[in-house]
């Protein structure tokens, strides 16, 4: 957006002033929002158009309408804003109670949906000013070991784009600060009254169509795994991206689907479906809450780690790698 010589007279306070009058669309309005006259908001739009070489505004009757250059320039502004926002945010004095701060959480959605309604209990507690952003997260495809399977949550994290993961992943990379939330292990759901539930044998369960969720459609996963050690296979007729819609469409098929057994003690009878074990022995995860550990210097993340902790519940381990 700008060069090395014209960053010597950039003023982030026109930035800001940009992100008023885009998102207001009205001069006077934005003065008001920044608390400053709305000739100090002309002389700025002045500054900013000499800058970027763009009217960025045309006036009209009702307030003002943003030139191409204009929306094309409202992401990327928005971007270096929140990252600023949150360097400052973090260099401050972190208190609950009165932070305003957003925090951005990635996990699957059979995990947020565990923690999330406790978390935001919490949240309305001790920080009723304190937001969230979650981000569902999938494996890669085709990836079985947990550091290649979760790679992008890694990057994600060292890039700032998320403040904490969580992941079910032992093998954290040792340039992240993990904390273990709880175990969980797999169940079938199917709708209430179906059959397979009466008599939950192997043999029946690989002649069942199967559910599988799978942001990208890839039909193999864990449990398929576990299937072709002992020379089985199943067929996987549909593929959904989150287990949340898959919930939704087993209750209304004779689909059988692998879920959470937390996640499915929790929404499974919303949705008319009665839960059995696997007929074969399954993974367990160990669910981690994962930052990078150059980022636990901030006191508001290292607050957060312990919430999230307190949502899970008080038979998480408390060990950290």
């Amino acid at each position: 957006m700008l060069n090395e010589t014209d960053l010597s007279r950039a003023d982030l306070n026109l930035l800001v002033l940009f992100e008023a009058v885009i998102e207001e669309r009205h001069v006077g309005r934005a003065a008001d929002r920044l608390n400053i006259s709305p000739s100090a908001v002309s002389h700025g739009l002045a500054r900013l158009r000499r800058m970027l070489n763009d009217p960025l505004f045309v006036k009209t009757p009702r307030g003002v309408v943003a030139t191409a250059r204009a929306m094309e320039l409202a992401t990327p502004v928005a971007e270096i804003l929140a990252r600023v926002r949150s360097v400052i945010a973090t260099a401050e004095p972190f208190d609950p109670a009165r932070s305003r701060r957003r925090f951005t959480l990635g996990a699957p959605d059979g995990v947020s949906a565990v923690f999330l309604s406790s978390l935001l209990s919490g949240l309305e507690k001790a920080a009723p000013e304190v937001d969230i952003s979650i981000r569902q997260l999938l494996p890669e495809q085709g990836e079985s070991a947990p550091a290649r399977a979760w790679r992008g949550a890694f990057a994600d994290l060292e890039a700032r784009a998320m403040d904490i993961a969580v992941v079910p992943a032992d093998d954290i990379p040792a340039r992240f600060h993990s904390l273990t939330l709880y175990e969980e292990d797999f169940v079938i759901a199917m709708r209430a009254g179906h059959p397979f539930a009466q008599e939950a044998t192997l043999d029946r369960y690989v002649g069942m169509r199967h559910l599988v969720v799978s942001l990208g459609g890839d039909p193999h996963g864990f449990v398929d795994t576990a299937l072709e050690q002992r020379g089985l296979n199943r067929r996987m007729a549909l593929t959904v991206p989150n287990f949340m819609f898959a919930l939704a469409i087993a209750g209304e098929s004779d689909m059988l689907v692998a879920v959470p057994r937390r996640f499915a003690a929790i929404y499974a009878s919303r949705f008319g479906l009665t839960t059995v074990d696997a007929p074969l022995p399954l993974p367990r995860f160990r669910l981690s809450a994962v930052a990078p550990r150059a980022a636990m210097m901030d006191a508001g993340l290292s607050w957060l780690f312990g919430m999230l902790l307190s949502a899970c519940g008080e038979g998480a381990d408390l060990s950290s790698v």
